[in-house]
């Protein structure tokens, strides 16, 4: 097992989904979740906040739901800064579409839904971190409690965008094998587990609670493809951490391709991760 790890400061950037209905996307990623679309042309639209770039939604007619067996998306998770901006999502939710699930993390605060095409979507809010609940061995304490809506939908003030500070806080992949992804995530690009569920991890750098989830529960055996997840972007603070990530993956059985941007891999179930350094 590799004693390396990534560094304090990387975190999630842009998430892509391939989406065969690039109108209705756009639609739902920016009334409901309330992103704003900054660039629509007819084959890519480009949503975020302010100026920056959390969703790309790359536009394929022709592509094929996503099979059932098929390894890929569980679901975006957009973490706003505030109750009151997590109250202003559950209103947008209300007024437009229909909330799928809700929960009390212990960590945090979340709102479930699912997207027009079927990709699973969280809009959730971090407890401060000395708030987090921490289990005898150390590891961060993620629970799946009841969540108060009616103050939830109190704190809110009736935005119809989600405020800056909105980011991609973590993605939750649906796997085919656990051991295959913890080998992978922790032991090849350095990912550090903080929690385990039943058939299901978290990983993150920085002990955050996590950047990564992945779980079994639907017993996946396929590799992605389809309509759903395109590729989704881990951002690193320095080039050094890059320049060590490129050494570990150098000496792994996984294929690294350069970019102009970064270096982009594939995971035992080919699901595409970008990694580049802040600009």
């Amino acid at each position: 097992m590799t004693t390396d790890v990534l560094p304090q400061g990387t975190r999630i950037g842009r998430t892509a989904l391939r989406v065969a209905d690039l109108d209705e996307m756009s639609g739902f990623y920016r009334d409901v979740v309330g992103l704003s679309v900054l660039r629509l042309d007819d084959t890519t639209a480009v949503l975020g906040v302010d100026d920056t770039s959390l969703l790309v939604l790359e536009g394929a007619e022709d592509a094929l739901k996503r099979h059932r067996a098929a390894t890929g998306l569980y679901h975006n998770a957009f973490r706003v800064p505030s109750r009151e901006a997590l109250g202003d999502a559950l209103g947008r939710i209300r007024e437009h579409w229909q909330l799928g699930g809700a929960s009390d993390h212990l960590v945090s605060e979340a709102l479930y839904l699912t997207d027009p095409e079927g990709n699973g979507v969280e809009i959730y809010r971090d407890f401060p971190r000395d708030e987090w609940s921490i289990d005898d061995n150390g590891k961060i304490r993620i629970g799946s409690d009841r969540l108060d809506l009616d103050r939830i939908e109190a704190a809110g003030g009736g935005d119809a965008r989600a405020p800056p500070g909105t980011d991609v806080g973590h993605v939750h992949l649906e796997v085919s094998s656990i051991d295959a992804f913890r080998d992978f995530y922790v032991d090849t690009l350095g990912f550090e587990v903080q929690a385990t569920w039943p058939d299901a991890h978290f990983v993150s750098a920085g002990e955050y609670h996590h950047h990564i989830g992945a779980n079994t529960w639907h017993h996946r055996t396929g590799p992605s493809n389809g309509r759903g997840l395109a590729w989704f972007e881990v951002v690193l603070p320095e080039t050094q951490a890059l320049d060590a990530l490129r050494d570990r993956l150098v000496g792994s059985q996984s294929t690294v391709t350069e970019t102009d941007e970064g270096i982009v891999v594939r995971d035992a179930d080919e699901i595409e991760i970008r990694f580049r350094t802040e600009t």
